[in-house]
Formats: C-alpha cells, sequence, structure tokens
C-alpha cells in the first residue's frame, strides 16, 4: 500500500496536477480558481489516505498534520509586513522532514489555499499550492536521509527548494498571466525580475530552518515515540 500510495503521488505530482493548472490558465481563463484549488486538494487526499488505510489512523494522528498546517498558516500571517520574508516554506520542509512524502505534499498545499483566505485568493492560490506540495513531498522523499540532523545541509536544501522549485514555478506562472507570448526569452526576464525577491524568500527559509528545524523535530520525534504516531 505505501508503494502504491507513492506511485500515485508521483502521478500526480509529474502528470495529473500539472495538466489541471494547464487546463486552468488555457481553457478556464484561471477563473475557477476555488473549484481547481479543491479539486487539487481532493487528488492529494488520495495517496495520504491510502497511507493510513492499513494503519486506521486515530484521531490524534490527523490532529498532529493539522497542528502543524496551522502553525504554517499562523507564521504566514504573524509575519504580514515583511513581503517574501516568511517561515511557510520551513514549516512544510519540517512536517515533509517529520512524516513523509504524502503528508508533506498534502500539508504543503494545505497550508497555501488556507493562509490565502488570510492573504487573498486568487489564480495564485493553486499555483502557490502545488509549489509548496511538491517541496513537503520532496522533502518527504528525504526524511530518512541524514538531512534533518545535519543543520548546515538543511538550510542549504531550504534555500534550494525555494529560490529553485518555489521561485522557479511560480515565475512561470507570473509569466502566463503577464505575457501573451510565452518562450525563452520572456520567462528570463521574468526569472530576473523576480530574483530580488525570491532571494529574500530563499533567505528567510534558510533563517527559519536555523533556528526552529531542530527543536520542532525533536518535539514532534517525541510525540510519535510516545503514542506511537505514524
Amino acid at each position: 500500500m505505501k508503494k502504491l500510495s507513492l506511485k500515485i503521488s508521483w502521478l500526480l505530482l509529474l502528470i495529473i496536477i500539472p495538466l489541471t493548472l494547464w487546463i486552468s490558465a488555457e481553457f478556464l481563463e484561471n477563473k475557477k480558481y476555488y473549484f481547481i484549488s479543491l479539486l487539487i486538494i481532493i487528488y492529494l487526499m488520495i495517496p495520504f489516505f491510502m497511507q493510513f488505510e492499513q494503519k486506521k489512523p486515530q484521531a490524534r494522528e490527523i490532529i498532529l498534520v493539522a497542528v502543524m498546517v496551522s502553525i504554517g498558516v499562523a507564521g504566514r500571517s504573524a509575519f504580514f509586513m515583511l513581503p517574501h520574508f516568511k517561515p511557510t516554506v520551513a514549516i512544510v520542509i519540517i512536517t515533509g522532514l517529520a512524516f513523509g512524502a504524502e503528508t508533506g505534499f498534502l500539508s504543503g498545499a494545505m497550508t497555501a489555499f488556507i493562509s490565502n483566505f488570510f492573504f487573498g485568493q486568487g489564480p495564485w492560490t493553486i499555483w502557490q499550492m502545488f509549489c509548496l506540495g511538491v517541496i513537503g513531498f520532496v522533502s518527504g522523499l528525504l526524511s530518512k536521509t541524514k538531512l534533518k540532523y545535519n543543520k548546515k545541509l538543511l538550510c542549504i536544501y531550504g534555500a534550494f527548494v525555494t529560490l529553485f522549485l518555489y521561485g522557479g514555478i511560480i515565475n512561470i506562472y507570473s509569466a502566463l498571466m503577464g505575457s501573451s507570448v510565452i518562450n525563452l526569452e520572456i520567462l528570463l526576464i521574468y526569472y530576473i525580475q523576480a530574483l530580488p525577491f525570491d532571494l529574500i524568500h530563499a533567505f528567510s527559509t534558510t533563517i527559519f530552518l536555523f533556528f526552529i528545524a531542530e527543536p520542532m523535530l525533536e518535539k514532534i520525534n517525541r510525540v510519535k515515540t510516545k503514542y506511537g504516531l505514524l
């Protein structure tokens, strides 16, 4: 079941969700973003619940994941006065490292969706959901490595995924919305224009991972061990 849920996650990540985003931009003109957002959440819930099917999870297991999403939402809201300087990506990375790929995928997307009720919903929401979902998923895949025990390596990883995964995908969205013609030259212009903001975002992820990753992971592992969770 675990292998099947991971295969479905890869299918969603590489084919189904990107195809859904393309259909939204190409045929729906990004006007059905609430519907697309909910559709992506449903997609992501499939491997999440497949992962838990064999274990018959208790409510406290689901609650623990919900708490991590709440922390991500609260963290983004707490730093609303500092554009692009947010702990959101750091918390999604921590969640993925602590709970695995499927949970990281779902928690990242849910964090973007819920927090945008405060920051404003729009066609960008589904792209932010995808970006944070990808980062949570990749972090979950690395949960069995020594990444979470090496603070320096974790900070470098956080800066990398924020700059190249989150920034890289969001800049494609910006180009699609801002230009009627998409080519390498147009994309390069958007990447260059967004680089200062992406660097601030990457720097904030590094700072937050440096200070909060170790204590949060220790507390999460303590709770998981005590209650035999996940």
